[in-house]
């Protein structure tokens, strides 16, 4: 059930002013700004960064994060990774020479027929349908 932005008692409201791409921290809202401080060159690969968050999603990150048994520390990093990651994977650019071009495009015009197992699953009637 949905009521006003949450779904079973968590806030799913999106507020997407942190999404602008901006080129200074100083021009970012003090409810979003994010400051990078990096350790100096040769003490350790790490940096830090630091958030201002409102207190409802610091608890609900926390809540998150000892669901899953990690640290608040633990859990954001492992969310921003993930998020990341996805990001740079929904917009890789593939280029290929013209020869491996065709070979791609044959590949998607042409799929190999479906094996045993695939067909087997396609029989399945799906467990939210039984």
């Amino acid at each position: 059930m949905t009521l006003g932005g949450r779904i079973d008692g968590v806030d799913t409201a999106t507020d997407n002013s942190c999404m602008i791409k901006r080129r200074t921290i100083s021009t970012v809202t003090p409810d979003s700004a994010v400051a990078i401080a990096e350790r100096p060159a040769g003490a350790d690969a790490k940096g830090t960064i630091n958030l201002r968050i409102e207190a409802q999603t610091r608890q609900l990150i926390d809540d998150a994060a000892a669901a899953l048994g990690k640290t608040r520390t633990e859990f954001m990093i492992d969310s921003a990774r993930k998020a990341a990651v996805d990001v740079l994977l929904d917009q890789r650019l593939f280029v290929l020479d013209p020869q491996r071009y065709d070979a791609f495009v044959a590949a998607l015009d042409n799929p190999p027929a479906p094996g045993p197992k695939l067909r087997a699953l396609l029989r399945r009637v799906p467990s939210w349908d039984a």
